[in-house]
């Protein structure tokens, strides 16, 4: 079953975090959000506009095409791997 892009947004957010090392308050001060936010972010459980996903991306310094083009690229792999 495919994941929602909310859910594969939050996983790749919290994934490039994690590569930061930084923790989600901190990374929260960074963006300018609450860090209930960030959580709600990185478990799928909000619709980001594209002005918080830019910003995101911005303090993950990765360009959001980049988080774009690896969510695609997991839904690719994951159509792949359903319909073998």
């Amino acid at each position: 079953m495919e994941k929602n892009i909310e859910i594969r947004f939050g996983l790749a957010v919290r994934r490039h975090r994690e590569k930061l090392g930084i923790s989600q308050e901190a990374f929260a001060d960074v963006v300018g959000i609450h860090r209930t936010y960030v959580s709600s972010v990185e478990r799928g459980k909000v619709q980001v506009s594209i002005g918080i996903a830019q910003q995101l991306a911005n303090a993950l310094k990765v360009p959001l095409s980049r988080i774009w083009r690896e969510l695609e690229q997991e839904a690719d792999r994951a159509k792949v791997e359903e319909d073998s």
